[in-house]
């Protein structure tokens, strides 16, 4: 769940790693550093550091790195404490060789035994390191990078992303994947390899997103890849279609602020690119065959954290609109339950970056019983979109704050013109009455304006809260699985507990936790189950629970029974959560920057989550 950045050309390389790991801090990490071939020595030379950026920044300062070849990392820790000796590139024991990796090696306490035992010195607790003894072992067996690469990798187990480079062969850099995203730019008469596109937007936007088993070799005018076994393989290059500025903060002090007043604009063109003038609703990904959606039987949601909250809400927009039997699954448990799927089971993946392990491995599961998949997804390109039958992308631009926020109400547009699409293909409901909720739907946007221009109250509110030493977040029905977003916003920024619990099981254990120091946020929207929150704010308030109620504009009953209410405007219910979102993520937003936090880059957390 790190960072990688490679440069090889005529340019210096310094401030082009430089530059590119400070575009992937999003992703998360807890130390970084950085490898060139100092080009006046044809030798190796490398800095690196825990801590932020500006602290491996300051030692470039004092001690810089000339050279045109060099990689470099951020690191979140697996193995080993966040420190100096365990911070990436790590090198091998003649300091010729230096790897920086993304991933976990599952079996490398057994390779470093082999390796210590046939005297190799290791100076880290990390996984990584064996990956550079491995490969020093066999370059002086085969006394070439490439070979030696190729037949460390037919070691390892597990997952990774990889980059090498070697004062042997001083023109050259060496990637490979398998289970962790890697990218090559293209430049002129030079290159790049990264994690992900932000770090490289600057220099190219020309790109080859690299296949699962592919090595890729970079010279200053050449780029080869190809698999495993050293066979040659042709490569389509893509283009990025966003641009810098998208990745930058425009004037906002975080950007996950920036991110949330985004979501009117996203929103907005999301619908005007798939809903046409005739109320056809335009997925230009979509390759399952309109008779297989036909004859499904059931529908299996698979995601993690935001997107499975995302997938919660639409399994009741599909069992509502579709009639169709629908479950939502974490991933980490869909991919190791005994499956109960095949080829009359969807199964709808969703993941903002398309690299999340455990939804990767669950699809792949699915694909093994036959089960047709429809990706979720917000990146071009990713390992899910390649490995689905079928994608919807979300467009929402690159997402930086590591708490997803744009991403999350994008999902949610993509699953209700899914339910809808699907409505009308299987005659479960009427045009007449898509028709209406198109119409509602693409008027959400202007909802959510109004949403934000109401922030500052929001703000008020939740200083008033920074204090409270725990949070409840409660919701019936659809905005259930709100109360779980909501509840995971401000765990993830705040460091404040949170959770989040359908209202109507609160008597059955969470209501013990309710006292005056206890703070409860109650989606309390005009629905069905309105008489039934307004029970559950009774039952709180007798108990001195200290309450906000997000409610619709206009209801006065509300404030009968708290004095703390966050007003959003009115809607349809089933399309209430798009709404809701808003302030439940500007509640998180502002407790956690009245408590000093770390918006953009909670600690211990990372933007992808590419390990298991």
């Amino acid at each position: 769940m790190c960072g990688i950045v490679g440069y090889i050309g005529k340019r210096q390389a310094q401030p082009i790693l430089l530059e590119g790991l400070k575009s992937l801090e999003y992703r998360g990490y807890d130390s970084s550093g950085m490898a060139v071939i100092l080009s006046n020595k044809q030798a190796l030379s490398i800095r690196k550091t825990p801590g932020k950026i500006n602290v491996l920044e300051g030692l470039l300062k004092r001690k810089p790195l000339s050279g045109f070849v060099g990689i470099a990392h951020t690191r979140w820790a697996t193995h080993g404490a966040p420190n100096q000796e365990n911070a990436h590139p790590h090198i091998d024991c003649n300091e010729e060789i230096a790897v920086v990796h993304n991933g976990i090696i599952e079996n490398y306490a057994i390779l470093k035994d082999e390796l210590m035992s046939k005297g190799h010195r290791f100076s880290s607790q990390t996984d990584t390191e064996v990956i550079v003894h491995l490969i020093e072992a066999y370059l002086s067996e085969k006394n070439n990078l490439e070979e030696a690469v190729v037949a460390c990798l037919k070691r390892l187990e597990g997952s990774f992303a990889i980059a090498v480079i070697t004062s042997r062969e001083p023109c050259k850099i060496i990637g490979a994947r398998l289970g962790s995203p890697l990218i090559v730019g293209i430049g002129q008469q030079e290159y790049f390899l990264a994690s992900d596109a932000p770090a490289i937007i600057n220099y190219t936007r020309q790109v080859i997103f690299l296949e699962e088993n592919q090595l890729v070799i970079l010279t200053a005018d050449s780029v080869i890849i190809k698999d495993f076994n050293g066979k040659e393989l042709p490569y389509n290059i893509s283009r990025i279609d966003w641009d810098v500025a998208s990745a930058q903060k425009a004037g906002y002090p975080h950007f996950m602020l920036k991110e949330i007043n985004e979501q009117p604009a996203i929103l907005t063109e999301f619908f005007n690119r798939r809903i046409k003038q005739d109320n056809h609703i335009y997925f230009e990904e979509q390759r399952i065959p309109e008779e297989t959606l036909r004859a499904i039987k059931n529908i299996s949601i698979v995601a993690c954290g935001t997107a499975y909250h995302a997938g919660y809400v639409g399994k009741y927009v599909l069992e509502s609109l579709c009639g169709i039997p629908t479950t939502v699954d974490v991933s980490s448990e869909f991919r190791y339950r005994d499956l109960l799927i095949d080829k009359d089971t969807l199964v709808l993946a969703i993941s903002q970056s398309g690299e999340t392990a455990d939804t990767l491995a669950g699809v792949r599961q699915a694909k093994k019983r036959g089960s047709p998949v429809l990706a979720i997804c917000n990146v071009l390109g990713s390992t899910l979109t390649r490995e689905s039958d079928s994608v919807i992308y979300t467009h929402a631009g690159p997402e930086i704050g590591v708490a997803s926020t744009k991403a999350y109400t994008a999902q949610l547009a993509a699953l209700y013109l899914f339910a809808l699409y699907l409505g009308r293909l299987r005659n479960t409901i009427s045009g007449e009455f898509i028709t209406s909720l198109l119409k509602e739907l693409s008027n959400i946007p202007a909802l959510i304006e109004k949403c934000l221009a109401d922030q500052h109250d929001v703000m008020h509110i939740a200083h008033r809260h920074t204090h409270f030493g725990s949070f409840l977040y409660l919701g019936r029905y659809i905005n259930y699985p709100s109360a779980l977003e909501g509840a995971l916003k401000l765990k993830e920024i705040s460091y404040i507990p949170a959770e989040g619990y359908a209202a109507g099981e609160m008597k059955h254990g969470p209501i013990a936790l309710i006292d005056e120091y206890r703070a409860v946020v109650c989606i309390v929207c005009a629905s069905k189950v309105y008489d039934k929150m307004i029970s559950n704010l009774q039952e709180i308030k007798a108990r001195k629970g200290k309450i906000i109620a997000i409610a619709t504009t206009g209801d006065t009953k509300i404030r009968e029974h708290v004095q703390e209410v966050i007003y959003v405007p009115p809607c349809r219910e089933l399309f209430s959560p798009l709404v809701v979102a808003i302030p439940l993520q500007l509640i998180a937003y502002h407790i956690a920057v009245q408590r000093g936090c770390d918006v953009d880059q909670p600690r211990n957390l990372a933007k992808s989550v590419t390990v298991e």
